[in-house]
């Protein structure tokens, strides 16, 4: 597989995502050679499959202005790729959206990742991402990784999901606004300069 297109039709005729192919869903990320940013999530929500553009909801515009991006930097700039651990919608569970499955990312992050020579810096969106990526290396909770970002950079920066769901997480905690989403923001500023 020499493209990123070749890639999204290995995808679309896995057996493992026959389900989604005879639906007629395409597999919904975003990469290409010229990304100095990539935001790694966990999975297209609902909104996202149905109009295939990934992050075109809430979450998205939350992330979008944690970033300090508008919506055509966002969609429309060749430094900015999305490549979720499934890439396609999971399904609705109990409070959200069911987690991405298992084995997706690790049989198709890795020819991605090596199609994107410029990435700078790399998002972790959520709980899912930043497992996948930090593994042992994480805190024990969400919220001490986050807070402890710089641990992680210059390659990574955990953040927690921009879901309206984790509003609440927000209020709790104040300092993720005043001091993560700033340096967040800066470091976004450079990667795209």
């Amino acid at each position: 597989m020499t493209t990123v297109e070749d890639i999204k039709t290995a995808i679309r005729n896995d057996p493992g995502n026959a389900v989604y192919t005879e639906q007629g869903w395409d597999p919904l990320f975003h990469v290409l050679p010229s990304a100095t940013i990539l935001v790694i999530s966990q999975a297209p929500g609902r909104i996202a499959q149905q109009t295939k553009t990934y992050f075109n909801d809430a979450s998205g515009d939350r992330l979008r202005d944690w970033m300090g991006v508008t919506r055509d930097q966002f969609y429309q700039s060749d430094r900015i790729a999305v490549m979720p651990l499934d890439f396609y919608y999971p399904g609705k569970g109990k409070s959200g959206d069911l987690p991405p499955r298992k084995g997706f990312a690790e049989k198709w992050h890795e020819p991605l990742l090596a199609m994107m020579p410029q990435v700078q810096l790399t998002l972790l969106v959520g709980q899912y991402a930043i497992k996948a990526y930090l593994g042992k290396k994480r805190y024990k909770t969400l919220t001490e990784t986050v807070r402890h970002y710089p641990d992680y950079l210059p390659d990574y920066f955990p953040l927690v999901h921009p879901s309206p769901l984790n509003y609440g997480w927000q209020k709790k905690n104040p300092w993720f606004q005043t001091d993560v989403v700033p340096e967040l923001q800066k470091r976004v500023q450079i990667a795209l300069s």
